[in-house]
């Protein structure tokens, strides 16, 4: 997987991937509104360049807001997920964050589980943070520390993105 920050011409594959996958996705507005604030925005490609995954990252006064990240469901555990929320955080650590957070529903057990691997633990739930068909669902808040980011790379897991900072010192959690 090839990473890039995300431009406009990706607004509609974006969005597209986002609709398929979530049960109350972000409009293409939205995207194109993270865009305009000037919000880390990521877009991870294969070879052809079709869209594997996506990611958006806020950041300020030390700390970092994974807003969205998604991975195309044909793709799903090749390590593309892990691969874009690592690259977020080296990102984020970067852009002097010191603690990352993020909301992920209940229900999303999946995604909960990559996020525990990388050492996010619950600090929280939001109440009826989520929409969805049936109405509103619960959101858990996570939190890491990035003073412990490792941006080393194990072997046969997806590097792009990471640059030169994979041979750098740190630990994070796998």
């Amino acid at each position: 997987m090839r990473l890039r920050p995300m431009e406009a011409e990706d607004l509609d594959a974006v969005a597209a991937l986002e609709a398929a996958i979530s049960p109350g996705p972000w409009t293409r507005g939205i995207f194109r509104d993270c865009l305009m604030a000037g919000y880390d925005a990521w877009v991870g490609l294969d070879g052809e360049a079709h869209l594997l995954a996506f990611g958006i990252l806020s950041t300020g006064a030390a700390e970092a807001h994974i807003l969205n990240l998604g991975v195309d469901p044909g793709a799903r555990r090749r390590g593309y997920g892990r691969c874009m929320l690592r690259h977020l955080l080296c990102r984020a650590r970067q852009l002097g964050a010191e603690r990352a957070f993020l909301e992920v529903r209940v229900s999303n057990l999946p995604a909960q589980n990559l996020y525990r691997s990388l050492g996010f633990h619950e600090i929280g739930v939001r109440l009826n943070y989520y929409r969805n068909p049936e109405g509103r669902e619960d959101a858990l808040v996570l939190s890491l520390a990035l003073d412990a980011l490792q941006t080393t790379v194990e072997e046969g897991e997806p590097t792009a993105g990471l640059g030169s900072e994979r041979s750098s010192p740190g630990a994070l959690p796998r």
